[in-house]
């Protein structure tokens, strides 16, 4: 398998971009070597531009989950197209997008728009803020909640795969009112609300993606709706990650919490960049131009990701879709947990994640102890035998409708076979 064209062009990367890439955990610094470059995705696979080709995992890291140009979403985005590319003005299809989000999540009454999860995260909390006119904010260490300078505290995913304890350049007034607690520990964040009477709002990944794949702990996230609730904090579900992809109403539904205010992201914009957050109508209502609390954006429910969204959710909201997801998850999941009792796996729907340790894996404490090195290799042996996944350790895997059996016992094997070189 040869990736001279790719190393080429990564040469030639590093010249005209920061590290080469314009996001940092495809540089693959993590995992060693220099990144693939791709030309195309067909389906479940990736071709690199040295045609070599990969069942891929990482679906653009989350929101492909009908897979690569589905045939769909290519020809409603075609149509849009020619329509033109943004207005600046309200389109009927944003209604569209708001009733399928509102549909699947009722939490959220009303819904904004935007243009990425930062946005997203940002803003939903710059709400909670305004409603409770409290300052202070309690995230998790190793839930990431985008690249706002207050949120890029312990905040796992490419900072922690790249090693960084913080973002230089995030002042520490930017930061003196986030604080932080392990992920899965009530009673760390019971201790906060002791010492903090300002508490505005905890945000967290109900499941998180962004240290690997790490489940909650039965009666957390329901300790946290009790907490909140008794406090007088809100309650914020960052779901860019996990909407539409642990379960079709998100990971609200699946363990039954309803948060105040929830973000989104990927799944809903179908692969074209997207965010939103949304909730009850009294919160929501603080926005402008309804509310005093501001936020605007240019490319906001521009047509194109409106378009792919609405194809995308109309999609998995079909019967037996989502029933078939779940199947090929569980087959990925049984395949993987049968390599050996050092491989911790973990599942939740279309989202997967494994780390090489003997202890199971409930928060960055316990994820940073895995055995990054092997990881590393595993990577490397699998992209040899044609599996493309996330070069990071610390970043979820992902399944889409197009991932059938073949693909998923082909990845198996190719797993078993990488597995005993490691």
């Amino acid at each position: 398998m040869t990736r001279e064209r790719s190393e080429r062009l990564f040469a030639e990367a590093v010249e005209l971009l920061p590290g080469g890439v314009s996001s940092p955990v495809r540089a693959f610094r993590a995992v060693g070597g220099s990144p693939l470059f791709i030309d195309r995705g067909e389906g479940a696979y990736l071709v690199d531009v040295d045609g070599n080709r990969y069942v891929d995992y990482v679906l653009s890291w989350g929101p492909l989950i009908l897979g690569h140009a589905h045939p769909r979403v290519v020809a409603a985005l075609e149509e849009a197209l020619r329509k033109g590319t943004s207005f600046g003005a309200p389109s009927p299809l944003e209604l569209e997008l708001a009733r399928l989000i509102r549909d699947a999540m009722p939490s959220l009454e009303l819904v904004r728009f935007v243009s990425s999860g930062t946005e997203a995260t940002m803003s939903a909390l710059r709400v909670a803020r305004a409603f409770t006119g409290r300052t202070k904010i309690v995230k998790f260490i190793g839930c990431y909640h985008g690249h706002a300078d207050f949120l890029l505290v312990q905040a796992g995913s490419g900072v922690a795969t790249l090693g960084l304890p913080d973002s230089p350049g995030v002042t520490p007034g930017a930061v003196a009112d986030t604080l932080t607690a392990p992920f899965n520990d009530l009673a760390a964040v019971e201790a906060l609300f002791d010492t903090h009477d300002d508490i505005a709002a905890v945000i967290l990944e109900p499941v998180v993606g962004n240290m690997g794949l790490v489940l909650p702990q039965p009666g957390f996230l329901d300790g946290l709706r009790d907490l909140t609730a008794a406090r007088g904090a809100l309650l914020i579900f960052d779901e860019v990650m996990t909407g539409f992809r642990v379960h079709p109403g998100g990971a609200q539904a699946l363990y039954g919490i309803t948060p105040d205010l929830t973000t989104l992201g990927k799944v809903i914009g179908g692969g074209l960049p997207v965010g939103a957050y949304g909730g009850r109508r009294e919160l929501m209502e603080l926005i402008a131009p309804a509310g005093p609390v501001y936020q605007a954006g240019t490319l906001s429910g521009n047509p194109l990701a409106m378009t792919a969204g609405i194809e995308t959710l109309r999609a998995i909201a079909e019967p037996g879709v989502w029933d078939a997801l779940e199947r090929s998850g569980a087959r990925l999941e049984a395949g993987l947990r049968a390599l050996g009792a050092d491989v911790q796996v973990s599942r939740a729907g279309t989202m997967f994640g494994m780390f090489f340790s003997d202890a199971p894996v409930r928060d960055w404490d316990t994820a940073k102890r895995a055995d990054t090195h092997r990881f590393a290799a595993l990577h490397a042996a699998l992209l040899e035998r044609g599996v493309y996944l996330a070069p990071s350790q610390f970043e979820a895997g992902f399944i889409s409708t197009v991932h059938g059996d073949a693909e998923i016992d082909a990845t198996i094997e190719a797993a078993r076979e990488a597995l005993s070189g490691v």
